[in-house]
C-alpha cells in the first residue's frame, strides 16, 4: 500500500457541469446541422482564447460546412442533369410532333381539291342534278317529300325567315 495521498478533484460546480453538457452537445450538433456549425464558429472566431479552448469544435464546423457546400454542389450538378435530361426526352420530341403536326396540317390542307372559282358552285351539284334525273331517285325523293310535307299543316312553301321574325309589338299608351 502506498501512503500516499491520491489526487484530489476539485470539486464542479453545477453550472460548470451544465457547460460542459453543452459543449459535448455542440460536438454532436454541428455535424448534422450548418446553421449550428456557423453560429458556433462565428462565436469561436470572437473570442481566441475559446478558439484555443476548443480547437477540435472549430475543426468540426469547419468540416461541417465544408461537408454541406460540396452536398450542396453535388444536389445542384444532379438538379441540372435532371432538367437536360426532361428537356431532351419531354420537351423536345413534344415540340417535334407539334412542329410536324403543324406540317401535316398544311399538307392536308394542299392536298383537299380546290374550288373552282368560275363556277362558283360546289363540285358535287352537277352529280346531284343527274341523279335526280334518274327515275330510281326521282321516285324516293318523291315519296321523301311527302312523307316530310305530311305531318305540318302548313305549305311548304312558306319560308322560316317568317316564323323566326316575331311580329312587333304595339307600343303601350299612356293612361
Amino acid at each position: 500500500m502506498s501512503y500516499e495521498k491520491p489526487r484530489v478533484r476539485p470539486k464542479r460546480t453545477c453550472i460548470e457541469i451544465e457547460e460542459a453538457r453543452a459543449w459535448v452537445g455542440f460536438y454532436r450538433r454541428v455535424s448534422s446541422d450548418p446553421a449550428v456549425a456557423t453560429e458556433v464558429m462565428a462565436q469561436l472566431e470572437a473570442v481566441p482564447e475559446m478558439k484555443r479552448a476548443h480547437l477540435a469544435l472549430y475543426l468540426c464546423c469547419k468540416e461541417s460546412l465544408r461537408t454541406h457546400k460540396a452536398a450542396q454542389a453535388r444536389n445542384k450538378r444532379i438538379g441540372q442533369f435532371v432538367r437536360w435530361l426532361a428537356h431532351g426526352l419531354v420537351i423536345v420530341p413534344a415540340q417535334s410532333m407539334l412542329r410536324a403536326l403543324h406540317h401535316g396540317r398544311d399538307m392536308a390542307v394542299e392536298c383537299l381539291p380546290t374550288i373552282d372559282a368560275k363556277a362558283g358552285k360546289e363540285p358535287g351539284v352537277p352529280q346531284v342534278r343527274r341523279l335526280k334525273q334518274e327515275a330510281e331517285f326521282a321516285q324516293t325523293q318523291a315519296s321523301f317529300d311527302a312523307q316530310a310535307g305530311a305531318p305540318s299543316s302548313e305549305p311548304a312553301s312558306t319560308p322560316d325567315v317568317d316564323k323566326a321574325s316575331p311580329q312587333p309589338k304595339a307600343a303601350p299608351t299612356a293612361a
